[in-house]
């Protein structure tokens, strides 16, 4: 089949997605073809095509038959022609499919190669690189490939053990539920109660409260409260009067790293949470600078991988539990509920982080869920298919939601109040931010009014230099500015900088020294056997890496801490 000049698909019109690969090379493409319709072929269709020209045509036929391509691999030069400038009109044709450049393994490590997989991924060309597969079977390449269906799959809301939602309206409690479910790391999908696809998933129910979540096993909770939610997906225990050797107080990236350091090393470990998994990071649509991910990785499946990996190593997890008061008692740290159960531990870790400052304009407020969203950018996205879309906030949280929603809508804009985008955001994201066909940076700017029908239409932007004023139709907005610190609980005990942030180890005040009787460990705070780590402590970097760093060293000080 390889010496055919090109295999379009036998069926246009059937609802099987492909997975399409171009390659002059009939050996080349022979063996991504081996593997592909060996492994995949009962789930998606293969088509492979020998030359650009015959690539370009038949995705432009996809296109027009509606058809769903979940992936495209080409290889680095397909008869003279950059792979790369078939894989950039992918985006224009298919905007949620994968796309993947084929190099040989003897690339592997050449600086050239590298340079021409940065600058593509930069200029929104491709999104991931992948080696050629060796003779059957390549393991590693199906890994790499599983990976990319995954995410493609998770972009269609067709990922497993998708949740349903169905509400009357896309603001108020079905938004709240929606929120929930992200910070759990959840896949769902949001149903207008009077769409075709809400009349389908309600026929049968009978009269019910709204919204509705319809789990995976077919089973329904009518307005669940949160609680219930971490009940049906199977994730929460209901501490009482327990007490543990470590208790951590938040479930985000360094909170969760210290769950698997600590499990691991055999404390008996608690990780308590008023969310879900991962914090501020589920928001992260890919995540390209993280140690051992050289395809980068989203913020959500970081945390479902890290939340398993303690989970069986034995930490235990309490989700959707408020801590509302802390107390040190002569041998423990006494944590309060807020449903009125405690839970004490020998050491407690607070790695609470932080959240998106609120904006503070009512008009926005008023249609929260309805246009506008804080954070939630990788959930959110496929809402936004051909809108005008606005991003604000200069850090790398901000430029990755404004590349993720480049795929999907007519335009972003990114809005922020610097005056360059270097000032807050790391050099690889300035990069493929500007690079971008579709968004556009406006620095020196802030939101400051807006508003719509039910549903976010305008906003009004300031230009901080002239003082000038204007009005832009906006479909959707998001917000990713500022940090503040979930540390209003805290009683005044544990000393905080002005910002509410935590302070610990040598920045504490001369009083919080003296009153310890002994030097405080690194990363301790004012109360004795209290550790901070991650976003919500006081000097802290603001990066994934860093808290999931300070989450592993505070294990250390807690075996020091217990020993004495």
């Amino acid at each position: 089949m390889s010496g055919t000049p090109a295999r379009r698909p036998d069926q246009l019109g059937t609802s099987t997605p492909l997975l399409v690969a171009v390659d002059h090379d009939p050996d080349r493409l022979a063996d991504v073809e081996r593997e592909l319709r060996s492994r995949y072929e009962s789930d998606y269709r293969v088509c492979c095509l020998s030359s650009i020209d015959d690539a370009f045509a038949t995705l432009e036929d996809l296109a027009t038959a509606g058809e769903q391509v979940a992936l495209v691999l080409a290889a680095e030069v397909v008869a003279d022609t950059p792979g790369t400038t078939l894989l950039g009109e992918v985006r224009r044709l298919f905007p949620q499919a994968e796309r993947a450049l084929l190099i040989p393994y003897s690339h592997v490590g050449d600086p050239g190669t590298a340079d021409a997989i940065f600058e593509a991924i930069a200029r929104g060309r491709i999104d991931h690189w992948l080696v050629r597969p060796a003779p059957p079977r390549d393991e590693q390449f199906h890994q790499s490939v599983a990976s990319f269906l995954l995410e493609w799959a998770e972009s269609q809301r067709a990922a497993p053990h998708t949740v349903d939602v169905v509400g009357e309206a896309w603001a108020g409690r079905a938004y709240e539920l929606r929120e929930v479910l992200g910070r759990c790391a959840m896949p769902h999908r949001f149903h207008l109660a009077g769409s075709t696809e809400g009349q389908r998933l309600l026929d049968g129910v009978g009269e019910c409260r709204f919204p509705l979540m319809i789990m995976p096993d077919g089973s329904v909770l009518e307005d669940p409260t949160d609680i219930e939610i971490a009940r049906a997906a199977g994730t929460t225990i209901e501490p009482d009067g327990d007490r543990y050797d470590l208790v951590i107080v938040g479930n985000g990236p360094a909170g969760l790293s210290a769950g698997v350091y600590g499990a691991s090393e055999g404390l008996r470990t608690l990780v308590i949470d008023s969310a879900g998994l991962g914090g501020q990071a589920t928001s992260s649509s890919s995540i390209r600078n993280y140690l051992g991910f050289p395809r980068g990785i989203s913020g959500g499946n970081l945390a479902r991988r890290a939340y398993e990996q303690a989970w069986v190593l034995g930490a235990r997890f309490a989700f959707m539990q408020r801590v509302t008061h802390l107390r040190r008692e002569r041998d423990a740290t006494v944590l309060e509920l807020a449903h009125g159960g405690v839970v004490a531990g020998r050491t407690v870790v607070l790695a609470t982080g932080a959240s998106y400052r609120r904006l503070g304009v009512p008009s926005l407020e008023e249609l929260h869920g309805a246009g506008v969203f804080y954070g939630a950018a990788a959930s959110e996205a496929p809402l936004v298919s051909g809108e005008e879309v606005y991003v604000v906030g200069g850090a790398n949280s901000a430029g990755q939601a404004a590349l993720h929603l480049a795929r999907y809508a007519k335009r972003v804009t990114l809005v922020v109040r610097a005056a360059s985008l270097a000032a807050g955001m790391s050099h690889y994201l300035v990069r493929a931010v500007e690079e971008a066909p579709n968004i556009e940076v406006r620095t020196g700017t802030e939101v400051v009014d807006g508003g719509g029908d039910g549903w976010l239409d305008h906003l009004v932007l300031h230009d901080r230099a002239s003082g000038e004023l204007e009005r832009v139709c906006a479909y959707a907005i998001f917000l990713m500015i500022g940090a503040r610190p979930h540390t209003e609980w805290l009683p005044p005990i544990v000393e905080r900088d002005l910002d509410g942030f935590i302070m610990t180890g040598a920045d504490l005040s001369a009083d919080a020294l003296r009153a310890f009787g002994r030097p405080p460990v690194p990363l301790e705070t004012s109360v004795p056997g209290v550790l901070a780590v991650g976003d919500v402590r006081h000097g802290s970097v603001k990066r994934v890496a860093s808290a999931v760093g300070e989450g592993s060293i505070a294990i250390r000080y807690v075996h020091q801490l217990l020993a004495t």
